[in-house]
């Protein structure tokens, strides 16, 4: 089975490579074999995050024109991009009512902008990656929010809730992942996203009622283990899945099944 899933000689970047899952992420294309090019804006963050990997640790800000010179330089060092997964969001609260332009504006940036301008400074890296027979994939993270909308029921306060900003641009990511498969096909470029569900992390005194609730909401009773977004990503990175793009594969434990 690992055979399956092997990407040995392939160059992966993970955006966001800090965050409660880019661990996860960068550890998984790593024992996949990958060399993996772990991005955050934050260096003590990513050190701390990815202590005992062998992943190459690069701080930037995905907002900014780092970003694609970054992108590029890792696509001349390295002959190719096989794996570039899309990552990066920012962790706010708040509602509608609480919503500014300056919330959309930051949400906007990090997951379509940033996302946008990665595909482009990455094409011609992943050219690269399907001459040498690679995967040539893209993997962009949206969420469950981005296609049902948060119950405010569940939330503690309207301070607390998932904010509006945050679903519209992961709504917007999947559609920018049909646009990009359907542009980058041509080039056997594929564009896939993994539509999350409730991965909160570890909970805490005052959030153990709160993940409660919302563990509720899943058909398995239950939220999500950063481990388990493994799979689906392996599925996506690699050439098991050579066929498919233009395509979201859902792990929400059933969230958006009801």
């Amino acid at each position: 089975m690992t055979t399956l899933f092997d990407l040995t000689g392939c160059t992966a970047i993970v955006s966001g490579a800090s965050g409660r899952l880019g661990p996860t992420m960068v550890r998984t294309l790593a024992e996949a074999s990958a060399h993996v090019v772990a991005v955050g804006r934050d260096r003590s963050r990513l050190e701390q995050a990815l202590a005992g990997t062998d992943a190459q640790l690069e701080t930037c800000d995905i907002t900014s024109p780092d970003w694609p010179a970054l992108v590029e330089s890792v696509a001349r060092d390295r002959g190719r991009i096989d794996v570039l997964v899309n990552n990066a969001h920012v962790g706010r609260g708040g509602s509608l009512r609480l919503a500014d332009a300056a919330s959309f504006t930051e949400a906007f940036d990090l997951a379509i902008t940033a996302t946008a301008v990665a595909m482009n400074a990455a094409r011609e890296g992943l050219m690269a990656s399907v001459a040498a027979g690679g995967p040539a994939s893209v993997v962009n993270i949206s969420s469950m929010y981005g296609v049902v909308a948060p119950d405010p029921r569940i939330y503690d306060t309207e301070e607390g809730r998932n904010p509006p900003a945050y679903g519209a641009a992961k709504a917007a990511m999947l559609q920018l992942t049909r646009y990009a498969a359907a542009e980058l096909g041509a080039d056997g470029i594929r564009v896939n996203a993994i539509t999350l569900g409730p991965f909160p992390g570890e909970a805490t005194g005052p959030t153990e009622e709160l993940f409660g609730r919302i563990a509720e909401k899943t058909m398995l009773g239950r939220i999500g283990r950063p481990e388990e977004v493994a799979t689906a990503l392996l599925y996506l990175a690699s050439p098991s899945s050579s066929f498919v793009t233009g395509s979201s594969v859902t792990v929400d434990g059933g969230w958006t099944a009801w």
